[in-house]
């Protein structure tokens, strides 16, 4: 449905945006010569990119390893004017420092280092590369403009003419030709922790919305890897929609501190505008060289320190301090007699359905410890707010069974739901609660036949032997099921209305399995309706009617496709739930029935 597939930031889009964010840290620090930077504001003052003159030197500071950073010089080879945006300027400057014998020059983690100038000024943040690989060049976003936000659309490519890339090439070893493939944001790739990287690959190939699409596996925050004291100008900062069991965030470097208000990274995150990420300090484990592409650091993430409240063009911005509000994802997975509850705190109510998915894959795997065939019984709860501010639960029971991995089939439909609730609009999702119980069962019923009891006894029904019922009485039917178990019955019955005596009808009988369930909804109200008329997995759906009423309508022989909106003088259905069984139900059938 058009409103929840509508939203407008995605997994997909998150990892899709381009900057020099990394898998881990990037930093670069408070006074332009310093080597390493106490705790505290640096309140830089912005110098001029109107006052840069080609050869002019610079310094800088950035984190390879740890908390504290590290200096590196350069000289400014330009400045393109426009270039990230229209009156945001960027500052080309080639830059040294002993890492780049490893690294090949900048790395995914430097975005929102800060570039100083001679008289100590701040002139902006590292955060762009040159388009065709590893290289010491770096395009500065102009600290000028950073707590500005100018811009509406995030700088994709930079362009460089070819005079600006015969300059280029007359300075570094960089040639013309490569120089002239422009600069880009390297693309900024999203950690998310509690899945592994077999995991992360399987999610990528899922053709949902919410699923990762790109991302790599990092730690969950924790306070023992680098506290609120460490967030200075050239210090690691990150910041993520989630945190918890399930962390999903990017990494990259403090431009400024001042009076506890921090701006970083350069470029946006994920470009969200006013936002309420959660606000990080990092612990850099080292920077990984890369050869199919931008080396990229590693790093583990602190716990929540603050808010950051803008995420734009020229990089974000919030404050030390209070995290913002978040919902709770909850899961109880209950195996073998080993459980665990995971919580994963959302602070980006868009990304809430991508922290359930995650969420329900991390704790299975953790108390699952494999790909396990079986069946699952899950309760789910989803509470939250209506557009109107009145509150809304939502609470269901499915059963699900795989012969392969009863986990990753087990997460879709809640995730699904999930997802539409969340990009509703009006509609806040506080929670999500998940209990599954799992075991090694993957046995399944499969309806084999259905029987009417006509003449005292239970006589199979073909289509070459239809089911004869007889107007203003009561057709006596029952499903039969195999299994591993055996063979079950179970019966139902139909009042036969007059009007139907010859009827065109129709008897279905199809297992929830089989039954489509809509769970792209628009509003807590499609949610109810749909949750009253869904179908376990584990229950049958008995329909009776006119095949023009038939919820699961059409057959394979011609002579029963009815088009649809014919009108039917005699049109009527009756439907009956069956069950829930003791295991998932798989099949169905359809007959047709001879009204007398």
């Amino acid at each position: 449905m058009s409103a929840a597939r509508a939203r407008v930031r995605t997994w997909g889009a998150l990892t899709a945006s381009m900057g020099l964010l990394a898998a881990g840290a990037a930093i670069v620090g408070p006074a332009p010569a310093a080597v390493s930077a106490a705790p505290g504001d640096d309140c830089a003052e912005a110098f001029p990119v109107a006052d840069l003159a080609v050869g002019d030197t610079v310094d800088g500071l950035t984190v390879v390893k740890g908390t504290t950073p590290t200096s590196f010089t350069g000289e400014v080879l330009g400045v393109i004017d426009d270039g990230i945006a229209a009156d945001l300027d960027m500052v080309m400057v080639e830059l040294e420092m002993p890492e780049f014998a490893r690294t090949a020059g900048i790395w995914q983690g430097m975005s929102g280092s800060p570039v100083y100038a001679a008289d100590g000024r701040l002139i902006g943040a590292v955060a762009y590369g040159l388009a065709y690989g590893p290289s010491p060049i770096a395009g500065v976003t102009p600290f000028e403009e950073m707590d500005r936000y100018l811009g509406t659309e995030p700088a994709g490519r930079v362009d460089v003419d070819r005079p600006a890339a015969r300059s280029i090439a007359r300075r570094t070893d960089v040639s013309a030709a490569q120089a002239e493939e422009g600069f880009v944001q390297l693309r900024m790739p999203m950690g998310m922790s509690g899945l592994s990287s077999t995991r992360l690959a399987q999610a990528a190939k899922v053709d949902k919305p919410y699923a990762p699409k790109g991302a790599y596996g990092i730690g969950r925050p924790s306070g023992a890897a680098a506290g609120p004291e460490t967030v200075v100008a050239g210090g690691n900062l990150a910041a993520s929609v989630a945190y918890g069991d399930v962390t999903m965030a990017g990494v990259g470097t403090t431009t400024s501190v001042c009076d506890g208000d921090v701006v970083g990274f350069g470029h946006p995150l994920a470009f969200l505008g006013e936002t309420t990420l959660s606000l990080h300090p990092a612990d850099a484990l080292f920077v990984q060289p890369e050869s199919l592409g931008p080396p990229f650091k590693v790093a583990n993430l602190g716990d929540p320190a603050g808010t950051i409240t803008q995420d734009r063009l020229s990089g974000i911005s919030g404050s030390i301090g209070a995290p913002p509000e978040s919902g709770e994802i909850s899961s109880a997975v209950d195996y073998r007699g080993r459980s665990r509850v995971g919580t994963t705190h959302v602070s980006v109510p868009a990304f809430t359905a991508d922290a359930v998915f995650g969420q329900f894959l991390a704790n299975h795997d953790r108390v699952l410890d494999g790909v396990v065939a079986g069946t699952e019984v899950q309760e789910w709860t989803i509470t939250g707010t209506r557009p109107s501010g009145a509150e809304f639960s939502l609470t269901y029971a499915d059963r699900y069974t795989s012969s392969y991995d009863v986990t990753f089939s087990s997460v879709f439909d809640l995730a699904d739901l999930v997802y539409g609730l969340s990009s509703a609009p009006g509609v806040s999702v506080t929670s999500v609660e998940v209990d599954s119980d799992v075991t090694d069962e993957t046995g399944v019923w499969k309806v084999s036949s259905v029987e009417q009891h006509r003449s005292g006894t239970w006589k199979k029904i073909t289509n070459k032997a239809p089911a004869v019922a007889r107007a203003g009485k009561k057709l006596k039917l029952r499903a039969v099921l195999t299994g591993p178990a055996g063979t079950k019955t179970i019966p139902v019955r139909f009042e036969v209305p007059k009007k139907a005596r010859g009827a065109r009808t129709m008897l279905t009988v199809t297992a929830g399995t089989q039954v489509y369930n809509d769970t792209w909804v628009e509003s807590v109200n499609d949610a109810e309706e749909m949750l009253d008329g869904a179908v376990r997995n584990d229950q049958l759906r008995v329909e009776f009617g006119t095949t023009d009423r038939l919820s699961f309508g059409g057959y394979e022989d011609e002579e029963f496709i009815i088009l649809e909106g014919r009108p039917r003088r005699h049109s009527f259905v009756k439907s009956a739930l069956l069950g829930p069984l003791d295991k998932v139900v798989e099949g169905s059938k359809w007959f047709k029935v001879r009204v007398r």
